[in-house]
């Protein structure tokens, strides 16, 4: 098993604790904040990211948690102790994966010298989120990634975009990420997405806290 940082997130019981108690929350807070009209903007993504980075803050303090990622490392969402980390998330009806988007790009020849080069850098934290069923926050090893990719090969472990379509570009395939789930040093915490009966006006609180502030 990979005995790095993040292992610890895992292993700390009140994280554990505030997880399952938090999370579901936190990302329906997160849909209200990208959400107009009822209907959810592709920033939802990097809200939840955020999410997820504060809680790599919370738990070993910001001044090891860097954020500050370059563009040209696509894959890195956020280092902590000098260990890269990717963040994902994604939504699924039930408890069956879809796929998880590892880039953007849908120009047919990048998405093809993506597939063709891409070999897994780092460790991967991925939250699937079933509202009104059990969803997880899971940790993906480095390890684990390169033997599922090596095991299934390139063409069963990463599904491009087709032409002509409005595609969420290169993606990790459903099947690939049921083996990973299954993997045995994957790291899991089971969380119950229940909904919450929430005012919309929550999300301004922060900035209407801000303009109370006397400074």
């Amino acid at each position: 098993m990979s005995n790095n940082v993040y292992n610890r997130l895992f292993d700390d019981n009140l994280i554990v604790r505030r997880v399952k108690n938090k999370l579901p929350r936190l990302f329906q807070l997160a849909e209200l904040e990208s959400s107009r009209n009822g209907k959810v903007g592709m920033e939802i993504g990097s809200v939840r990211e955020r999410i997820l980075i504060a809680l790599l803050m919370y738990k070993f303090g910001i001044d090891i948690v860097d954020p500050n990622i370059p563009i040209t490392a696509p894959e890195i969402d956020v280092i902590v102790d000098n260990t890269p980390l990717s963040i994902k998330t994604t939504t699924t009806p039930n408890n069956k994966w879809t796929s998880i988007k590892l880039i953007w790009t849908v120009d047919a020849q990048k998405s093809l010298e993506f597939k063709n080069s891409y070999n897994p850098s780092c460790d991967m934290m991925v939250a699937k989120i079933q509202w009104g069923g059990q969803g997880k926050l899971l940790l993906f090893t480095k390890e684990s990634q390169c033997d599922v990719l090596n095991k299934i090969g390139r063409d069963r472990y990463i599904k491009l975009p087709k032409a002509n379509t409005n595609s969420r570009g290169v993606e990790i395939t459903a099947e690939a990420l049921t083996m990973l789930e299954n993997c045995p040093d994957t790291r899991c915490i089971d969380v119950d997405f229940v909904r919450q009966q929430m005012d919309y006006r929550e999300v301004y609180t922060k900035w209407l806290d801000a303009w109370r502030d006397e400074y």
